[in-house]
């Protein structure tokens, strides 16, 4: 038996990498809106009502706005925006974290997606600080490198244009006033006493990224090997299907590079440990636009189907 389905911002980059997940699904019967209707409220809160699940792909305020249409107390949310994921009425929709994310997910009728730079982030310093390898005040700092295609439409045409701008060709920082819109969801999911300082950078390629989080023994007061941040990591990830916890070292990234692009077009997540017991440096490689965004998406709504999470993910 299949479950109506209607994404409302289909028409976005994360909606439209949704759509190409669910090809070859007989389970999902989509609810598609006309083209020339797609902004209209009134049909808009049709096809809402009229869903099992509805995927939000949307600026904040109009997520808010088409979770205040909802009337049909069976419909479930699955919002792609910023707005909902520090509210704790919502389910935070990273499975793999905990049991407790994983059962919030598969029972919640509303379930915030997590952003790309926050899943890295969080992916990483969550468990350090769930299992006591950090404290909860230590001063987390962190980059990221990502391809153009989480920066919207308007940027994806910038960096394909034929006649681009010469400092499209150059990796730019960005969001250096400190306020990059994931930070919120950084501190809070994970469990920081503060905001940490994050330094995003984005490239000329398509899709990929991978966040960097330093860990520095002079600031934590005390020295911790590699080897025991990697164990914590692979026992909060074990059994996951989708994050892989690498062995320490360099050796298992090919001559010495860590690529950002690795995973593109996957739902996959790995996660790596380099360096010593005075300097470690955490890396985690996901595709912005899988695990990141359109990937996980799907990834909650199985769950909350009921069926194997990998359905339609690779």
């Amino acid at each position: 038996m299949s479950v109506k389905v209607y994404i409302d911002g289909q028409e976005g980059t994360t909606g439209l990498k949704i759509l190409e997940r669910f090809k070859g699904r007989n389970d999902i019967e989509l609810l598609k809106i006309s083209e020339d209707k797609r902004k209209d409220l009134n049909e808009r809160k049709k096809f809402i009502n009229q869903s099992d699940f509805t995927f939000l792909c949307l600026p904040d305020a109009a997520a808010i706005e088409a979770v205040s249409l909802v009337e049909n107390d069976n419909v479930r949310i699955i919002d792609a925006s910023t707005a909902h994921r520090t509210n704790p009425d919502w389910a935070y929709g990273f499975p793999e974290l905990s049991a407790e994310h994983r059962e919030k997910i598969r029972n919640s009728k509303r379930v915030a997606n997590p952003g790309c730079y926050a899943s890295g982030f969080i992916s990483l310093v969550y468990p350090l600080i769930k299992k006591g390898i950090i404290p909860d005040t230590y001063p987390v700092f962190a980059y990221a490198t990502s391809g153009y295609s989480g920066a919207g439409k308007k940027a994806i045409a910038a960096y394909e244009a034929a006649d681009k701008p010469f400092e499209l060709l150059s990796p730019r920082q960005y969001a250096l006033n400190m306020n990059h819109k994931h930070l919120p969801e950084m501190q809070i999911i994970s469990g920081l006493a503060n905001k940490p300082m994050f330094n995003p950078i984005v490239d000329n390629y398509y899709s990929g990224m991978v966040v960097s989080v330093p860990i520095q023994s002079g600031v934590l007061g005390r020295k911790i090997s590699p080897e025991e941040i990697r164990n914590a990591l692979y026992e909060n990830y074990k059994d996951s299907n989708f994050v892989e916890v690498k062995p320490v070292g360099s050796e298992c990234v090919p001559d010495g590079f860590l690529t950002s692009n690795g995973l593109s077009g996957s739902n996959k997540m790995e996660l790596y440990v380099f360096g010593n017991e005075e300097q470690t440096l955490l890396c985690s490689r996901l595709d912005n636009l899988g695990k990141g965004a359109s990937g996980a998406a799907v990834q909650c709504l199985n769950i909350m189907m009921g069926i194997d999470e990998r359905t339609g993910l690779i």
